[in-house]
């Protein structure tokens, strides 16, 4: 394997980080864009869609989607030079990200022509932002068991039943989700995919305000909501299998991302606290430990290196999105854990002070990390993947 960039790769990078410079507002960079990644208020949203519409019009959204759906037509190892070098510039995540990075990707699998010409330009331009509606309350890691029904009326289903944990449905035009269409059928099989308009009457979301503050998630009701037979994608009762294209794309996401720049701060910070007296970095064992994690990190990028050789070579996605999503998470709560630590009785302060001046990121790290093991499949879900599809363990 390779790993290093081609002249036309770093050419990209190249000009990606000078329009960058030059039309990225300072007003809309954020420290930790995983902590931001749902815009905290509507004035805030605004901006960052006309953003991504901006961004848009200079040919940066969708590096690989096809240029007949209005992407740049690039490959894999572009959307990763971009990822970097937009992180870098500490730019914030697009609110259109689940559109970009899911819905689109499994319209593009699944979607007939007439949903494709429909939504898959107006992901990209941020005309439609969208949300994802799998968890219920009573259905999360067990996602198949989920309740809320859609019944058949004429060219229309009415769906009723609430979804939970949906990120930015405040702020979202559509959602994609998941409705029980055939009861008496085995819990995978009588499921089905449907695109449902959230300003259709019926659709109440309500923010969940979580321990440090932030509203990201929301849960949503459905009462009696008519939607188009049109907007179902794939085959009646079959929908699970387009679930799993989604879930692939979610769980690579999930462990795409690097805890780099976390363990720069951790860095940063070991060299700002003490300890009896000393910099915490002057004490061999702190050292270790950020040594024992940036080894953890860069093993991570490698094996998501791996992954992408595969896919270069026209290969599948495999369990490694599980393995990524698995790994990365957990990495991320030991990084909050070890920064808990150093911080003490600071771990919960959210003020900043000459000895902690970045004490409210630090704060939200520390309540936020374990949230990451959950979202997207429970770490205990990629471990029963990984047994099952890896290593050929039998399930139960």
């Amino acid at each position: 394997m390779d790993f290093q960039y081609t002249p036309e790769q770093e050419q990209f990078r190249a000009d990606l980080h000078s329009w960058l410079e030059v039309n990225l507002p300072s007003e809309l960079c954020v420290e930790d864009a995983m902590d931001e990644r749902v815009a905290p208020d509507r004035e805030t949203f605004d901006k960052r869609r006309a953003w991504q519409r901006k961004m848009y019009e200079g040919g940066w959204v969708g590096i690989p989607w096809p240029t007949e759906y209005g992407g740049r037509g690039a490959g894999l190892m572009e959307q990763v030079v971009f990822d970097e070098e937009y992180t870098r510039a500490r730019a914030p995540v697009l609110p259109g990200f689940s559109g970009i990075a899911l819905c689109g990707p499994t319209l593009m699998q699944w979607g007939t022509a007439a949903q494709k010409e429909k939504f898959l330009r107006r992901i990209l331009r941020g005309n439609d932002i969208w949300c994802q509606g799998y968890s219920e309350p009573g259905a999360g890691s067990d996602l198949a068991s989920l309740q809320t029904r859609a019944v058949e009326d004429g060219d229309e289903f009415v769906v009723n039943g609430q979804k939970v944990w949906t990120s930015g449905a405040q702020y979202a035009d559509w959602i994609f989700m998941l409705v029980r269409t055939d009861p008496e059928a085995p819990k995978h099989r009588g499921i089905s995919y449907l695109l449902v308009d959230m300003k259709t009457p019926g659709v109440t979301v309500r923010p969940l305000v979580l321990v440090n503050g932030h509203a990201h998630f929301n849960e949503i009701f459905f009462e009696d909501v008519r939607v188009p037979k049109a907007n179902l994608v794939g085959p009646l009762n079959e929908g699970w299998k387009v679930t799993i294209t989604t879930l692939m794309f979610e769980r690579g996401i999930a462990g795409g991302g690097s805890q780099g720049d976390q363990i720069k701060r951790l860095t940063q910070l070991a060299r700002q606290v003490e300890i009896n007296g000393e910099p915490a970095w002057s004490q061999s064992w702190v050292r270790q430990r950020i040594a024992q994690l940036t080894i953890e990190n860069e093993s991570l990028k490698y094996t998501r290196l791996r992954g992408l050789t595969k896919q270069l070579k026209g290969q599948p996605p495999g369990p490694e999105g599980s393995m990524l999503k698995l790994c990365s998470s957990e990495l991320g709560v030991r990084i909050a854990a070890f920064a808990s630590e150093l911080l003490g009785h600071n771990a919960v302060v959210d003020l900043p002070s000459e000895a902690v001046p970045d004490a409210p990121r630090w704060v939200n790290r520390v309540l936020s990390a374990r949230q990451y093991t959950i979202s997207g499949g429970t770490s205990e879900i990629q471990r029963n993947i990984m047994g099952e599809r890896v290593l050929g363990l039998p399930k139960g």
